[in-house]
């Protein structure tokens, strides 16, 4: 029987990553992402904000670019799956942990010294960062479409924004 262990977040980094490399020379980064929700309170009415934390990691080349370009406080999308592990304290209480192992990165928000918004103003459009794996050749240039009638978008640019 098939199974899936899959775990998408879209949130804002707690940190900036924390980078090691292992005796084999593999990079590792560490990072803590905040995502939130809201919901009123059915007694008072107000407002909540509930913020979780998760701790990710990244290995290999994913680690070196989560560690070039993720800052604390900027926006992140990270595909990933979960890992559950035990660990005995100082104290010698067993404690349980769930840490995130991702497989993909996309940075979110303005780029940073590109004319965008200062740190903490509006998000623009989402950002990818640079391929994690081996990236295909770049598609040959297009030939001049033939002339189409007028649809009414003509003055629409053909950047989709995602």
């Amino acid at each position: 029987m098939a199974s899936v262990n899959k775990v998408i977040l879209v949130g804002n980094c707690g940190r900036d990553p924390e980078i090691r490399y292992l005796p084999s020379g593999q990079a590792v980064a560490n990072v803590s992402v905040a995502t939130s929700s809201r919901r009123k309170d059915k007694t008072t009415g107000e407002t909540v904000e509930d913020t979780q934390w998760h701790r990710v990691t990244f290995y290999d080349r994913l680690a070196e670019i989560a560690g070039e370009y993720v800052k604390k406080g900027r926006p992140i999308y990270v595909e990933g799956r979960l890992k559950y592990g035990k660990y005995t304290g100082q104290d010698g209480i067993e404690k349980n942990t769930v840490d995130i192992i991702a497989t993909e990165l996309q940075l979110l928000g303005a780029r940073e010294g590109m004319g965008g918004p200062p740190e903490g103003g509006e998000e623009g459009a989402p950002r990818r960062a640079p391929p994690a794996r081996a990236a295909a050749p770049a598609a040959a240039p297009r030939a001049a479409a033939p002339a189409k009638p007028s649809s009414g978008f003509d003055d629409m640019d053909d950047d989709i924004p995602f």
